[in-house]
């Protein structure tokens, strides 16, 4: 799944966060900060999580309707890493649970504990959160407890 949210600072105003998430593993695979919500910030989510993930053939991809999301350029990249594309219904605020309570968490434990002074402070204070926190410390009970990191570990070893 993938989603754009919100960061305030408070010398560059509003800021963006596209993220992209693995429904199996609950790991955030792919995420891209900019001071503009464009389809480049969501490419670039999308990028990462392709470098990182090598997804194989038949991966399906939700996001919302988005003009991000709906733009050409999205789907042209995701023609040619063979990613199908899966849309919300139009209405339906449901069909993003997954990939909106991540940033319901990680607002109610990162964001909204703090003020961040500029871009910079914010995407430093992002990266620690997701990459040290959220993906290789925080347990899910909808994973039996285990970090994200830690159950994609024992599906590549279970794959292997």
């Amino acid at each position: 799944m993938a989603d754009i949210t919100y960061i305030n600072t408070l010398r560059d105003g509003w800021c963006y966060l596209a993220s992209v998430l693995d429904l199996h593993t609950k790991k955030i695979v792919g995420y891209s900060f900019s001071t503009s919500m464009t389809t480049e910030l969501v490419l670039q989510a999308l990028a990462n999580a392709i470098d990182v993930q090598q997804p194989g053939e038949g991966l399906i991809l939700h996001t919302d309707l988005g003009s991000q999301y709906t733009s050409e350029d999205f789907e042209k990249v995701l023609q040619e890493a063979e990613i199908e594309q899966s849309f919300s219904r139009k209405g339906c605020p449901y069909d993003n649970a997954c990939i909106e309570s991540f940033h319901a968490t990680l607002k109610k434990e990162e964001v909204y504990r703090t003020s961040y002074l500029d871009f910079e402070t914010a995407r430093i204070a992002l990266f620690h959160y997701i990459e040290s926190w959220y993906n290789r410390k925080r347990i899910h009970g909808a994973i039996n407890y285990l970090t994200p990191q830690q159950l994609e570990d024992l599906c590549r070893q279970e794959a292997a």
